[in-house]
């Protein structure tokens, strides 16, 4: 039995959006999607292949025959549309603050089934980026739903490479399925457990008692060795900015934000290094990312921005910052309102202590100035579409517009050829470098160890466990 320690354990609706880490590499395990993601592309899994029109609002997929759910019912094209409808219903989808987020691009959608392995999906909108959604399209049994409804999160029925056997408080055990269409897994079972405390979880890994230790300190990992694994957090540390009203209304005060931020200083004295600076508008690992040069550091130019802002005297901001998620938060707006204060801009603190709740007020747009957050879709598309696109006014929106990013957006949507949408995308994330919307600082850096030597593993792009694909790891 393979066990691995990670800071929670818990299932919920697998048709709940969710960007936990934690909890995405069990979905992965139970349940199989159309497609999945391997570096920046998408690669056939339960759809064997797909079509889709030149205006991207017909998608076909044909599907893999005679799989079947864990409770031996047909995996088929019925049991696809029956999913993708669960995952539009407007009770699904929910995520820290933000309702309906697969609504959005699934609802009112057409789900033909033409026979028992040929789907047919007609989008209300165009959206050339569907996969982005799809691969986290957790195919569930129809034979669950009715508990699912009732809040049994305990009946988990995919078709995935691993099979749920046991449910007991901060662990979950699955055994391999064999036979499995994606290949057999190398290891037989696999046992996940919640460990708070990553010192903790680093003793265990050091003794042999877990196999896989996640999310660990990145400088007391160190002495693990070989067993050590860095990977880049696709994740962005950023402070959403109040576009709509107040100081930050004005472009200028904007940029001259992201010209006064040393972000090299903020990696090394907030994370201790762990992090690597962000000077794009998305990770490097985001498809058709584009890093642009608008992050530099130029005081400089920033003062002179500000000074033709009407702010040449000084100027206060009020910022709002949660006490989690990231839990850097403080101590990053402490070391950030030092940095502000050469050019002359005081911060006033708003801290936070109940994360949802301040979710819910990002949501509402009831942000002061500027707030601590983080952007974690995987989707170039969706960050463009949820959180920049005046016309949605998506949940994290608050209040930027701008009419070019917009027509790139229309642009890319309707372009199903992959290399020219990341072409339009790399447009739109140039332009918000010269006209951002965020402050953008940072991706972390995260640390996995496994035991023994395993010197070709790598973490995926999302910074999710693969347990499917691990390598082979042996009890200590």
């Amino acid at each position: 039995m393979t066990r691995i320690a990670q800071a929670r354990v818990g299932l919920q609706d697998p048709h709940d959006c969710t960007d936990a880490s934690d909890t995405l590499t069990m979905y992965h395990a139970v349940y199989d999607t159309l497609v999945r993601r391997v570096g920046q592309d998408y690669v056939p899994h339960l759809a064997r292949d797909w079509q889709v029109s030149d205006d991207a609002v017909q998608w076909t997929f044909h599907l893999r025959p005679n799989v079947t759910f864990h409770d031996g019912t047909p995996c088929d094209a019925s049991a696809v549309a029956a999913s993708l409808a669960r995952m539009a219903r407007e009770d699904k989808g929910y995520t820290l603050g933000a309702p309906a987020v697969w609504r959005q691009y699934l609802g009112n959608a057409g789900l033909k089934v033409a026979d028992a392995v040929t789907l047919v999906v007609t989008l209300q909108a165009p959206m050339a980026d569907l996969l982005d959604v799809l691969e986290q399209a957790f195919i569930v049994a129809p034979s669950a739903f009715a508990a699912l409804d009732a809040g049994d999160h305990g009946c988990q029925i995919g078709s995935g490479t691993y099979r749920i056997t046991q449910t007991l408080p901060g662990q979950i055990t699955a055994e391999r399925r064999d036979g499995h269409f994606a290949g057999t897994p190398a290891n037989p079972g696999i046992t996940w457990l919640a460990v708070p405390d990553p010192a903790e979880r680093l003793a265990l890994l050091e003794n042999g008692t877990v196999q896989v230790a996640n999310g660990l300190d990145f400088v007391q990992s160190q002495r693990l060795g070989a067993m050590r694994h860095v990977y880049l957090s696709p994740v962005a540390i950023i402070y959403l900015l109040n576009a709509a009203r107040g100081p930050l209304a004005d472009a200028r005060v904007r940029k001259a934000l992201t010209l006064c931020v040393d972000r090299d200083a903020l990696v090394e004295t907030v994370m201790s290094g762990a992090a690597q600076p962000l000077h794009g508008f998305v990770s490097p690992v985001h498809y058709g990312a584009g890093q642009g040069d608008g992050a530099g550091l130029d005081r400089d130019t920033a003062r002179a921005l500000l000074a033709d802002a009407g702010y040449g005297n000084g100027l206060t901001l009020e910022v709002d910052c949660p006490t989690r998620l990231p839990d850097e938060a403080e101590r990053l707006t402490a070391a950030l309102g030092d940095q502000l204060a050469e050019i002359g801009i005081t911060l006033r603190v708003h801290v936070h202590t109940e994360r949802e709740d301040y979710a819910h007020m990002v949501r509402r747009k009831e942000i002061r100035d500027l707030c601590v957050f983080d952007s974690s879709p995987m989707s170039t598309y969706r960050v463009l579409y949820e959180k920049i696109d005046s016309r949605i006014a998506g949940a994290w929106w608050q209040g930027y517009a701008n009419p070019q990013i917009e027509a790139l957006i229309d642009k890319g949507r309707v372009t199903p050829d992959r290399a020219a949408r990341a072409d339009i995308w790399r447009a739109a994330y140039a332009l918000l470098q010269d006209d951002p919307a965020w402050l953008t600082l940072y991706n972390p850096l995260r640390v996995i160890g496994l035991a023994g030597s395993n010197p070709d593993f790598a973490m995926p792009a999302d910074g999710v466990i693969d347990v499917a694909r691990l390598p082979e790891l042996r009890e200590g």
